[in-house]
């Protein structure tokens, strides 16, 4: 237990000493963020606190992993460095999709070979067991590189996407604490330490942004800690053995994951490309509501960790069942929240005035907008 509070303080520490540096440089070189009419913020803000995120995690990782014990996890420092260095050159520079991608599979490549991170079997979903090697590792990079992708796109309001990566860290964290996996639970609880530091500043309103750099960190690092947690947990070597754990891992990161295969398949349908910018992400449909970036961030983290709650409880059900149900719910939800929100006006004032300049007359046309200016991911 003394190594989990170990690595949280020190990532802690790291993390909130480096934020208002980064600020402060941040204004010095101009390293904004500028406000247009596709972002929701409207001052200019520093997209640099993955930095921030990702030296708080290194540092605590690199003081508390025993890396003879566990030499798998070279190679995810290494990922991570990839997937760190590709986020900052996009949050300075801006990159093409196509060179992201390839960072991507990089990172993915050093995981799924060298750390020996794969999805071996289905676990009964849709009644498939084991995979052959072929489908396996093309099964395996998929999914590490859409649970990357996943939490780089929900971070579209203040505190949701650093909320939604503490809440699965400390999660799989919990878990690998249970039955004794030390490098991975701290792997975990060293990111919950950095992410705890880092929401200080990004709740509403916002002194900074984790960009892509932090995003595609807390996706990779999720990625390493979903797949492992599938197969382990329903090995009969470990004392508390999960049934239905991809079930449950999938609910974990349900909401960066199902609003993401939502969002992809409205613009693949649309004829567009999967990466180009629009406003169908969940929580953009909650903004229209009129919700706060507070009540949002809050709604969507209840409802996955009830969500999770609920599948663990009814984990005897099977796995076929239990995401099928998710995968109900959370649509029925969007579904709900699409056709249930209040649509944008223009106002246009029509004025007649008499000779002497006085106003006689004034009427107001309302005209409803059928399409909605597209905004940043």
């Amino acid at each position: 237990m003394f190594d989990v509070i170990l690595s949280v303080a020190i990532s802690f520490t790291v993390t909130f000493l480096a934020i208002p540096v980064i600020i402060n440089v941040a204004e010095m070189k101009k390293l904004f963020d500028m406000p247009d009419e596709r972002k929701i913020h409207h001052t200019a803000i520093t997209p640099l606190g993955g930095i921030g995120i990702f030296a708080g995690f290194v540092f605590g990782c690199l003081l508390t992993i025993n890396f003879k014990a566990s030499y798998e996890f070279q190679y995810f420092i290494a990922a991570t460095l990839v997937i760190f260095f590709l986020g900052l050159k996009d949050d300075i520079l801006v990159i093409s999709p196509i060179k992201k991608f390839i960072g991507q599979v990089l990172a993915a490549f050093l995981i799924i070979y060298y750390g020996r991170i794969q999805i071996r079997s289905m676990h009964g979903f849709l009644g498939i067991y084991d995979l052959p090697e072929m489908f396996s590792l093309l099964i395996t990079y998929f999914a590490v590189i859409v649970i990357i992708n996943s939490f780089n796109l929900i971070d579209g309001v203040d505190g949701l996407a650093g909320t939604l990566g503490l809440m699965s860290s400390a999660l799989f964290g919990i878990y690998f604490l249970s039955v004794n996996m030390p490098s991975y639970y701290i792997l975990a609880f060293s990111l919950c330490g950095s992410l705890l530091a880092f929401l200080i500043f990004n709740f509403q309103p916002a002194k900074i942004f984790m960009g892509d750099t932090g995003s595609l960190l807390i996706g990779v690092i999720n990625a390493i800690l979903a797949i492992k947690f599938i197969d382990p947990a329903t090995s009969s070597e470990f004392a508390q053995p999960l049934e239905s754990s991809a079930a449950i891992g999938f609910t974990i990161l349900m909401i960066p994951l199902l609003d993401t295969l939502r969002v992809f398949s409205i613009r693949i349908f649309k004829r567009r490309s999967p990466f180009s910018p629009d406003r169908n992400h969940i929580h953009h449909l909650l903004l229209d509501k009129g919700l706060s970036h507070r009540s949002i961030t809050l709604l969507l983290v209840t409802m996955n960790l009830v969500l999770v709650g609920l599948v663990y409880v009814g984990r005897s059900l099977g796995c076929t069942w239990l995401i099928l149900s998710v995968f109900a719910f959370f649509y029925g939800f969007i579904a709900l929240t699409y056709y249930a929100r209040s649509k944008p006006k223009f106002i246009i004032s029509k004025t007649d005035k008499h000779e002497n300049g006085k106003i006689k007359e004034s009427k107001l046309i309302n005209l409803i907008k059928d399409t909605i200016l597209e905004q940043k991911n």
